[in-house]
C-alpha cells in the first residue's frame, strides 16, 4: 500500500520557493504596476519581507492569519501585518 504523501509546507516567501515563478511574476507585475503613491519603498518592502519570513504564521508564501501572499500585502504602504500584534 502506497502512503500518501503530505505537500510540502516551509516557512518561504513565494520568490523562495522554487516551480512556484508564475505567482511570483504576478506579484512581481503587481507591484510594478501599483501606482507609486501607494507602492511601499524597497527598503521597507524588504523590511518588512523579513519580519514575514520569521513569523511563525508564514507558510509556502501564505499568511495564515489572513490568507494573504506576503509579497502583495507588504508591498502596498497602506497595508499593515494582521496580527494582534503587528510585526510591522
Amino acid at each position: 500500500m502506497e502512503e500518501a504523501t503530505q505537500p510540502k509546507v516551509c516557512r518561504c516567501l513565494l520568490r523562495d520557493m522554487t516551480g512556484e515563478n508564475d505567482y511570483l511574476r504576478s506579484v512581481e507585475r503587481y507591484r510594478a504596476t501599483m501606482p507609486r503613491r501607494l507602492r511601499t519603498p524597497d527598503a521597507l518592502y524588504e523590511t518588512r519581507l523579513a519580519c514575514c519570513r520569521d513569523c511563525e504564521a508564514l507558510q509556502n508564501g501564505t499568511c495564515m492569519q489572513c490568507g494573504c501572499y506576503v509579497e502583495m500585502r507588504a508591498a502596498r504602504s497602506d497595508m499593515h501585518c494582521p496580527l494582534t500584534e503587528p510585526r510591522w
